[in-house]
């Protein structure tokens, strides 16, 4: 037996020393340390295991896949409304400041008509809720409605603002003519009632000269000749006393006019409603 210690091998013979080895590796000491044995693997190798089982698949629960939807659909409209802006205002870029300033206007103006009516479309959605019986609201409108054709007609008395024209002829020389051109121009000024010394003055309403007199449909009226006119005072004022109007002509045959706003003018005077021979309505 050899008391040296050099290595040998299986076979019992020594072996040479290589010179990368440590002195450690070549007798190793009581002090070193063993090396992990199957079991240590084997543990290793099924925490990597339990780790990758814990991270996939991913385990996702149903709100938070619902959450991840909205998102997404968010994002994708959010996309599409910036990119429908930026194509729609690219036609704009180009575009004159007065061009601009005339769509900005034409914008302004659609928006209030539209304000408008979205108001009155409110306004009428109310006044249905509101009603407990909608049958009862349609005879209202029916009834309303008539009273309007009623005054337009001359049946149903009416009141509102307007003005009194007074026309004093002390000569005589005022004819039915003149009378129908200052009723004329009245109506172009936007009259909506008219009542001439009693008689009320309709659509078919005509005048005529009958012994030294006026007549309107064939009644007798004298002078001073007042008119009651229903209607925007600031529009029919105006309307007599342009140059060259009713004023100044009837001022020319020496005849006194004189005329008054007025916030309330009644016009009381009636008309029978006839009714008509062969005209029927063609409403169900």
């Amino acid at each position: 037996m050899s008391s040296d210690n050099t290595p040998q091998g299986e076979s019992g013979e020594p072996q040479p020393l290589r010179k990368d080895e440590p002195a450690a590796q070549a007798a190793p000491g009581p002090s070193a340390v063993p090396s992990a044995g199957p079991g240590a693997a084997e543990e290793e190798q099924t925490g990597r295991q339990r780790l990758a089982a814990g991270l996939w698949p991913p385990r996702v629960s149903r709100a938070q896949l619902i959450v991840a939807l909205l998102l997404f659909v968010l994002g994708l409209g959010l996309a599409i409304q910036v990119r429908s802006n930026s194509d729609s205002s690219a036609p704009l870029r180009g575009a004159r400041q007065e061009d601009l300033v005339r769509i900005l206007d034409e914008l302004d103006g659609r928006t209030t008509r539209l304000e408008d009516e979205k108001q009155r479309l409110d306004d009428q959605r109310k006044e249905l809720e509101s009603s407990s019986n909608q049958a009862e609201e349609a005879r209202r409108q029916t009834v309303e409605k008539e009273r309007q054709l009623g005054i337009l007609a001359g049946t149903v008395a009416a009141q509102g603002p307007g003005i009194t024209l007074r026309i004093t002829d002390p000569q005589g020389h005022v004819q039915s003519d003149q009378l129908l051109d200052t009723l004329q121009e009245l109506r172009a000024a936007g009259a909506e009632a008219i009542q001439i010394n009693g008689v009320r003055v309709v659509a078919s309403s005509f005048f005529s000269d009958e012994g030294g007199g006026v007549s309107i449909d064939g009644k007798k009226i004298t002078q001073p000749y007042e008119f009651k006119v229903i209607g925007r005072p600031q529009d029919l004022e105006p309307a007599l006393n342009i140059p060259g109007g009713v004023v100044q002509t009837l001022e020319k045959e020496q005849a006194t006019v004189a005329v008054a706003r007025s916030a309330k003018i009644v016009v009381d005077a009636l008309r029978a409603a006839k009714q008509p021979d062969y005209a029927r309505s063609s409403s169900p």
